[in-house]
């Protein structure tokens, strides 16, 4: 009797466990062929993305054009493309390389003389060293310098002498771009009373009355001016061609560029300045797949985009191929070569 028992139970152990590895079995099956599937139906330029299927964009501050720009492409790149982006809050073109290099983002904002800077190891990257672990994915707009001031007897950047003025965070882009325009109207920062702000802040500073000019590199319209220049009658400081001519003698990093009138409420006139470009980088352990898709869709989709942000019109395959001196990511190279352009590898 007590064999019979145990053979009972040992038959009832048997058919549990075959119950559960045809259960695995099908369950296995299932997934495989869920699997096989997603992969069939995928664009096959985009297979082997491995852990590069999500990757964090460091963009800059919430009032500025980086965070609304980068915001618009990362929610475009995740419906269209087998990956997520995630768009951040980023602290300037500085931090953002060095996010990069940390590992902390796999995609980044940067103006074209930082990531320069950064990858030469000169000017603010001379103490840290160079940073050799980013590449290009492309030039996207002009970043522009725009000197915005509510005081109308500032009108140009030598009425400046003696003033209090924000020159943007300490180490940041807009720092050295600030310090590159005084210079060229033989102004240093020990000539006026600077101030380390963030765009915002600079702005809720202009309106308050508490500084009287601000450095604010971004494309325009910006956000910051734009709520300024509604809450209150705001300027923009012009520079002259000599003085331009002077700055891109000493940095030749910068062009002539033109704030259109009624770019901002108030300010009816074309004003003349500076720009340096904005670009994405990627870090160079990002997969070639991965860089290839998100550049194919950035630049296959600006129509759709400019309908959410004007700057999207201000790009090009052109454009977006045209800087040189650092090399571009394998995957925005191969995007641009089928496009029949020749980027630096």
């Amino acid at each position: 009797m007590k064999k019979k028992l145990i053979a009972v139970a040992a038959a009832a152990l048997m058919v549990v466990a075959l119950a559960g590895c045809s259960s695995s079995s099908s369950s296995a099956s299932a997934s495989a062929s869920a699997s096989a599937s997603a992969s069939a139906s995928a664009p096959a330029e985009y297979k082997g993305l491995g852990d590069n299927s999500a990757l964090n964009f460091v963009t800059g501050g919430e009032s500025g054009t980086y965070y609304a720009v980068g915001g618009i492409i990362a929610q475009d790149v995740s419906n269209n493309q087998n990956i997520k982006v995630t768009s951040l809050a980023g602290n300037g073109s500085k931090a953002n390389a060095q996010q990069i290099q940390d590992g902390e983002a796999q995609l980044a904002f940067c103006q074209s003389d930082v990531l320069t800077y950064a990858y030469e190891g000169t000017n603010i990257f001379e103490k840290e060293g160079a940073i050799k672990d980013f590449s290009i994915v492309g030039v996207l707009y002009d970043e522009t310098v725009q000197i915005v001031t509510c005081d109308p007897n500032i009108k140009t950047v030598a009425d400046l002498k003696g003033k209090t003025v924000s020159i943007g965070a300490a180490g940041s882009g807009v720092y050295f771009n600030a310090i590159d325009v005084l210079g060229a109207y033989g102004l240093t920062e020990a000539d006026i009373n600077p101030s380390y702000q963030s765009f915002q802040d600079s702005a809720d500073s202009l309106q308050n009355g508490q500084i009287d000019a601000a450095f604010i590199v971004a494309g325009a319209p910006t956000t910051a001016i734009t709520q300024l220049s509604t809450n209150k009658q705001a300027y923009l400081v012009a520079l002259d061609d000599e003085h331009i001519a002077q700055l891109q003698k000493n940095v030749p990093f910068y062009s002539k560029n033109v704030i259109k009138a009624g770019t901002y409420k108030g300010i009816d006139t074309d004003v003349t300045t500076v720009a340096v470009q904005a670009v994405i980088i990627a870090n160079n352990k990002v997969s070639e797949a991965a860089v290839y898709a998100f550049t194919a869709d950035l630049f296959e989709n600006l129509d759709t985009m400019a309908a959410s942000n004007a700057k999207f019109s201000e790009m090009s395959l052109e454009k977006g191929a045209s800087l040189t001196g650092v090399p571009y990511h394998a995957g925005a190279a191969k995007y641009f070569a089928e496009k029949g352009i020749t980027v630096a590898k």
